[in-house]
């Protein structure tokens, strides 16, 4: 697949004859090889104008656009793409059916306590004692088969979800302490990179999605909003343990993060450039590797498995063919 390209300069970015320059504050200009780009992600303060929209429309490259606490902002998503009446039919009218909009989301929610307690497992198998938190994801799992109502199964993923955030301060470093989920704003260093890694895998849903004909604005796990692609919320739920937090754990556990990385503004502790640019990296070298496919037959990358996923729920949608959310397997 093609490369996600990062920005955290200021300055703008602009088209130049057949591809992309960004021109920093301090005059220093760097080339974007467009043709070889999935997206673009802008973490700078970059100004640009409708010459550079219309040139990704063009190339079919979604721009994600990232502010103020290292939130995801919104997206440039490109018209090129999959269009399909039909699959928005069928995606809206599986949301208004109770029952298969609530087989889906207990899907959603099956896999994203596998992939949470796979995590805790590991370490749990390298000395630490996790025996009570996978008893309590456990019992989490265990209920979702019998949770008929969409917002009490957010309820049984929130449970899991505390359990899981509770191993956090074994797993990492002593010097980085984390109390409990704080993200607005983020409030310790933890927090801080648990946000961003989230909003990465929730932009890489979205360019994901946007390679299917499905509606990124129509879920079924958590309720469609305004402003927001509520689908890649779910799908993301996924990814965030095999993804942003593997990552997070690996960084800190090998010291690639320091005081020096982060910044305290406002009451909220963020990643300096130096952070992101490190966490970046880690990431997409993650999103890149890959794994052997046991239906596939073939080696697939972390970052194909998100793209995997929505293709599963459109197939599921249009043929009615049992949709099994991702699990970790290996």
């Amino acid at each position: 697949m093609d490369r996600n390209y990062h920005v955290f300069s200021d300055g703008h970015i602009e088209r130049r004859d057949d591809t992309l320059r960004v021109v920093t504050d301090d005059g220093e200009k760097k080339h974007i090889p467009i043709e070889h780009a999935e997206a673009v992600y802008l973490h700078g303060q970059i100004d640009f104008n409708t010459r550079f929209v219309s040139f990704l429309n063009g190339e079919g490259v979604a721009a994600h656009v990232f502010g103020w606490k290292d939130y995801y902002a919104g997206s440039i998503m490109p018209e090129k793409g999959q269009t399909s009446g039909r699959t928005v039919v069928a995606q809206v009218s599986t949301y208004e059916h109770d029952e298969r909009r609530l087989r889906i989301a207990r899907e959603f929610v099956a896999g994203s306590i596998h992939n949470m307690r796979s995590n805790v497992l590991y370490y749990h198998n390298r000395g630490r004692d996790f025996q009570q938190a996978l008893a309590r994801l456990d019992d989490a799992a265990g209920r979702v088969d019998t949770t008929d109502d969409v917002s009490e199964l957010m309820g049984v993923e929130a449970t899991a979800r505390k359990a899981y955030y509770g191993t956090f301060s074994t797993i990492l470093p002593d010097e980085f302490s984390f109390t409990g989920r704080r993200f607005d704003p983020p409030t310790d260093e933890v927090n801080s990179v648990v946000s961003f890694g989230n909003s990465l895998v929730y932009a890489n849903c979205v360019s994901a999605i946007r390679a299917t004909a499905l509606d990124p604005s129509v879920s079924y796990l958590h309720e469609p909003g305004e402003r927001r692609y509520s689908l890649s919320l779910d799908i993301a739920d996924l990814f965030k343990p095999v993804l942003a937090d593997r990552v997070m754990f690996r960084l800190f556990n090998r010291n690639q993060l320091s005081d020096d990385d982060f910044r305290s503004e406002v009451g909220a502790c963020l990643l300096s450039e130096s952070g992101r640019k490190t966490y970046t990296r880690e990431f997409e070298k993650t999103l890149e590797e890959t794994v052997d496919h046991p239906r596939l037959n073939r080696k697939v990358s972390y970052q194909y498995l998100m793209r995997l996923e929505a293709y599963k729920l459109k197939k599921h949608l249009l043929t009615d063919e049992p949709y099994d959310a991702f699990r970790r397997w290996w």
